[in-house]
């Protein structure tokens, strides 16, 4: 049997409705979540208390080891950033719970038209009305095909008339007022580098070499 880690199983399931919890897990692990679930209820219900305040609610509601009580505290605590960013989700299963509350207790009393609309709002709330959202099917997608243009009018610009010959002559036009630009070829500097670095003399501390002329 595959072993489960609680915190781990917390993080993906902690607010999954029992039965489907009772599908993908031991029942150690079903009963573990479902009391952390409540003690995570209470945690965020009661800001301002102590550790040794949720150690003892844990002891005396659950009947567990204070040793268990402070493991259950330990995998709250370490929720809690994760449980933020999943605020919508905690949300969304206080809500059901709720209407489903309202629901049972409208039947009790057999108040139909209350358990309509509790039935009603839980429908609205869960989308049950629609269709369950397809699969994009990637393999039908067409790429769009791309061509390459020098025409300026697919982009709303109007074309200039005879732009080449106008691009040929801006050339020969400034060409002309530039004559004293003269193409060379590439020269050699001559530096007369043995003059201007002279070798280094080891027996000289590193020293130049001066050359007296």
């Amino acid at each position: 049997m595959a072993q489960h880690n609680t915190l781990d199983v917390c993080r993906v399931d902690l607010f999954t409705a029992e039965k489907e919890l009772r599908q993908r897990y031991p029942e150690v692990i079903v009963a573990r979540v479902l009391r952390i679930r409540e003690e995570y209820n209470w945690f965020i219900s009661n800001p301002d208390a102590k550790d040794r305040q949720f150690i003892d609610n844990a002891v005396s509601r659950f009947a567990i080891s204070k040793v268990l009580a402070y493991s259950d505290l330990a995998i709250v605590k370490a929720m809690l950033p994760h449980l933020s960013q999943a605020s919508r989700d905690f949300h969304r299963y206080r809500y059901n719970e709720m209407i489903l509350e309202t629901f049972q207790m409208a039947k009790k009393r057999k108040d139909t038209k209350t358990m309509e609309k509790a039935a009603s709002s839980y429908a609205k709330f869960n989308r049950v009305d629609l269709e369950d959202e397809q699969a994009v099917p990637y393999d039908l997608i067409v790429v769009q095909p791309f061509t390459a243009t020098d025409d300026p009018t697919v982009l709303g610009i109007k074309p200039i008339p005879n732009i080449q010959e106008r691009i040929d002559a801006l050339i020969s036009k400034y060409r002309a007022e530039n004559i004293d630009i003269e193409d060379i070829e590439f020269e050699d500097a001559d530096l007369e580098e043995s003059s201007l670095f002279p070798p280094i003399d080891p027996d000289n501390g590193g020293a130049q070499e001066t050359n007296i002329l």
